[in-house]
């Protein structure tokens, strides 16, 4: 956590870094953003994640830096991609953040690796995604990890159809 001198509170900080996390998903999801939407887009992934640096745990970061991976990925842009994926990554494994976290992590190596062309990197990242799929134990949890593990070669998204 960073210490910031500021008369933002740690409520404050933690309700804007749930809601750009939720505005940038909405932004993931929709099918025809413009260039404005995408720009928008990876700045609200990035604000998310500053908030939750002065009041969130590593598994905000992790969850944070993986889902500035997927925005990055989405608009084409491989190698920040692959640098948030591997600090998803750092933290997942670092902090014990277990298997669903880890795979998730994996399955932003591998979208970026896919987005930047490189099949091989992309396919072994998808197999150790799988892998760590294997080990989660709650079953929507593992079941929407292989969703995302899924769409990866056809760089789409899956549909979430809730718990």
């Amino acid at each position: 956590m960073i210490t910031l001198k500021s008369s933002v509170s740690d409520e404050i900080h933690k309700q804007l870094a749930i809601e750009l996390f939720n505005f940038t998903w909405d932004l993931i999801e929709k099918p025809d953003r413009n260039e404005t939407e995408d720009e928008t887009m990876v700045n609200a992934a990035h604000a998310s994640r500053f908030h939750w640096d002065m009041v969130g745990t590593a598994q905000h970061f992790a969850t944070g830096e993986w889902q500035i991976s997927r925005v990055y990925s989405l608009v084409g842009r491989p190698e920040p991609a692959l640098f948030h994926a591997q600090k998803s990554l750092a933290l997942c494994q670092n902090n014990q953040l277990g298997d669903f976290n880890t795979g998730f992590a994996y399955e932003a190596l591998a979208r970026a690796y896919a987005t930047q062309g490189d099949t091989k990197q992309r396919d072994e990242n998808i197999a150790l995604a799988n892998r760590s799929a294997e080990k989660v134990d709650k079953e929507s949890d593992r079941v929407w990890l292989l969703k995302n593990v899924n769409t990866i070669a056809s760089l789409s998204l899956p549909i979430w159809e809730g718990n």
